[in-house]
């Protein structure tokens, strides 16, 4: 068992490089039935990464979930370098396994890639005036209150901490203008001062909450009724963050349609700086037929 959040997570982002341009990484042991879709993703922005020039951060990703992933079976990032200009470099990624015999793709993502450029203009979102995480609770005290219904939860907690301004299973529905979510989280312990790992730790951060923001305006989170999958997710690297101190998300979702929910998400750090804007559309299918 790692000895912290941050050792966990580095276990996930530790990809093997099997050829050029060809990374291999594997899921932890987990009671989930699928690869949680912010590993995969984080796995891919990894392995971009480690094909980009030195001096180039990550500025944004867009990404599509193809297939549920097997937690069971390894993870093959093939990386294409489809641009390597004088100041972006772009990176696509296809995460394949092998499925029956057959190799078949489940996540597929671009990365661009700069150096940065002076500023002609520098604004940002302020954030919003909310308690800091010093005394909220955690997963350990949502699990209590809410026995059976955070077991997901509780799986992905061995890789990042949360702390909970209200409570995720509230019943009652959120009502428009004031229907954002808010959360303090972090991948407690230290990481590695590599502004890739943080990126790639805060793409796994960002699809641990977004599509519950679907759900916030008939109130109740996610119950044994209904299922919940992404389709889809972008984030865009507004300026550097140490994924392993706490930052803020904020997410809400302004439009549902058809069984799909489209959710945005915003990311401070403590200090309110404003580092990542984060979208996202899935699936909410109910179960009840």
């Amino acid at each position: 068992m790692p000895e912290s959040h941050a050792a966990a997570l580095m276990d996930v982002l530790s990809l093997e490089e099997r050829a050029p341009d060809l990374f291999v990484g594997w899921t932890p042991e987990t009671p989930l039935q699928r690869i949680f879709g912010g590993q995969v993703a984080a796995q891919s922005l990894t392995a971009a990464t480690r094909t980009v020039p030195a001096g180039r951060g990550v500025h944004s990703l867009h990404s599509y979930f193809l297939r549920p992933g097997d937690p069971h079976t390894e993870i093959r990032f093939e990386v294409d370098r489809i641009r390597e200009g004088r100041s972006f470099s772009t990176r696509r990624v296809l995460a394949r396994q092998t499925r029956k015999g057959e190799d078949v793709a489940i996540f597929a993502l671009t990365a661009d890639f700069t150096a940065g450029e002076a500023a002609v203009v520098e604004h940002s979102l302020a954030m919003p005036q909310v308690p800091g995480p010093e005394g909220l609770p955690g997963i350990d005290e949502v699990a209590a209150a809410h026995p059976g219904r955070a077991t997901g939860a509780r799986a992905l907690a061995v890789a990042v901490e949360q702390r909970y301004l209200e409570d995720p299973f509230d019943p009652t529905p959120k009502v428009a203008p004031h229907t954002q979510s808010r959360g303090w989280f972090r991948v407690a312990g230290r990481l590695p001062d590599d502004e890739g790992v943080h990126a790639a730790a805060l793409t796994f951060v960002s699809d641990l909450t977004l599509l519950s923001a679907g759900l916030a305006r008939v109130g109740g989170g996610w119950s044994g009724e209904t299922v919940g999958a992404s389709l889809d997710h972008a984030v865009w690297f507004h300026r550097p963050v140490r994924a392993d101190e706490w930052f803020l998300y904020e997410t809400d979702s302004p439009a549902a349609v058809a069984g799909r929910a489209m959710c945005l998400g915003q990311i401070w750090a403590q200090d309110g700086t404003h580092v990542a804007t984060v979208a996202q559309e899935g699936l909410i299918r109910s179960l009840r037929g």
